[in-house]
């Protein structure tokens, strides 16, 4: 046997390089031959199953959704087997039919109408009674007899408050019918007993009335064909130096102020804005008998001078849109300008009565309303309606 030198290293072995001070021991790299990585679009991974294939562990959540049917399908695959049309809604796949073999023989389809396909839904199918939709009613409405006339209308009619100001205050409690409290709707007789508490009175007494007059350009309400209402011009800086009312203004006194009473566009003077709905009530009722007095300057288009009979029209005789007119008061103020005081106020009514009679409305103004007057109110500026002033 031949003897190998301990210093020659052997190929099997590792080589060992010996020094003085350090002992290193290293080994040959070995490289072996590894299965290349199967491209996943190659055709030898197509039959491989990819991790989305794969069986994943179910929660207990998606196990109970397991055997429900996915959107789209029709819920009568998991009908009751004794329904007779169990086994024609059933999958033939299930009991080992073909698609194409499956009939009916006892199914009748429905006819078709034109241009649309025959539904293959028998005629006879049972159809399930749909529970009736519970009927929407207010748990106050339910609760009010049909009999009687609604609360806020007989309070409006004794005067009490107006339809809004009386619902507001049914809804806070502060309205009793024959001891009882009140509801929002409840309907009553008109001989009952109502109660109206204090503190109602005293939201009443703290609402304000302003008189203004109105200039050229404004519009008595809400604002129309780039026309701004009347009741903008209800600020600080447009009451009038010498208003009587010793009343302080704030912002709230500016909100919901409604015209009691309507003026053209192109008509100026007294215009009442109120957040009392009593006093509009009382002016624009339609039982109203407020008087409405008018300085109108007018000229004649006529040929001559202006007959008596024309003026007798003016003050009782005329009909506007089917209506006969209340008597009026109209007399001459002076050579050139009318005197109306009216009872009642229809729409652009004073013009339209001058041109029945050939007479052109030049200006128009309203000086008094019942016994409150313009005075020396200049135009554009307004001033609080006082306590001792009544129309």
């Amino acid at each position: 046997m031949q003897r190998t030198d301990e210093s020659t290293p052997s190929p099997a072995q590792p080589a060992t390089v010996i020094n003085p001070k350090v002992v290193v021991t290293r080994r040959e790299p070995s490289y072996e031959p590894r299965e290349p990585r199967p491209d996943r679009f190659d055709d030898r991974n197509r039959d491989r199953p990819r991790d989305q294939d794969r069986e994943r562990p179910r929660s207990p959540e998606r196990e109970r959704d397991r055997d429900r049917p996915a959107f789209g399908e029709r819920h009568s695959l998991r009908q009751d087997p004794r329904d007779r049309y169990a086994m024609d809604r059933r999958d033939p796949r299930q009991d080992g039919r073909s698609a194409g073999s499956v009939s009916h023989p006892e199914r009748l389809e429905r006819p078709a109408r034109d241009g649309y396909r025959a539904d293959p839904r028998p005629m006879d199918r049972p159809v399930r009674p749909q529970p009736s939709a519970p009927s929407r009613q207010s748990p106050v409405a339910s609760a009010v007899p049909p009999e009687g006339v609604r609360l806020s209308k007989v309070m409006t009619e004794r005067g009490l408050a107006s339809r809004r100001e009386a619902d507001e205050w049914i809804d806070a409690g502060w309205v009793r019918v024959n001891g009882e409290m009140a509801v929002l709707g409840q309907r009553v007789t008109p001989d009952v007993r109502i109660e109206i508490d204090p503190a109602a009175r005293q939201q009443q007494a703290q609402r304000v009335t302003v008189l203004l007059n109105k200039p050229i350009g404004y519009v008595s309400g809400q604002a129309e064909d780039g026309y701004e209402p009347a009741s903008v011009l209800v600020t600080p800086a447009n009451r009038w130096a010498d208003d009587p009312a010793r009343k302080t203004f704030h912002l709230g006194h500016a909100r919901h102020l409604a015209p009691a009473g309507r003026l053209d566009i192109d008509s100026t003077g007294l215009l009442v804005l109120t957040q009392d709905g009593r006093i509009a009530k009382h002016l624009i009722g339609d039982d109203s008998d407020v008087e409405k007095e008018y300085l109108v300057r007018v000229q004649y288009l006529r040929d001559g001078d202006f007959p008596p009979e024309s003026l007798r029209l003016l003050n009782h005789g005329l009909e506007l849109d089917g209506h006969r007119l209340r008597p009026a008061k109209v007399s001459w103020a002076n050579e050139d300008q009318l005197r109306f005081v009216l009872r009642e106020g229809r729409k652009r009514q004073i013009r339209r009565m001058c041109e029945m009679v050939g007479l052109k409305v030049l200006a128009l103004k309203r000086v008094r309303i019942g016994s409150v007057v313009l005075g020396k109110l200049p135009p554009g500026q307004w001033r609080y309606l006082r306590e001792d002033e009544r129309f």
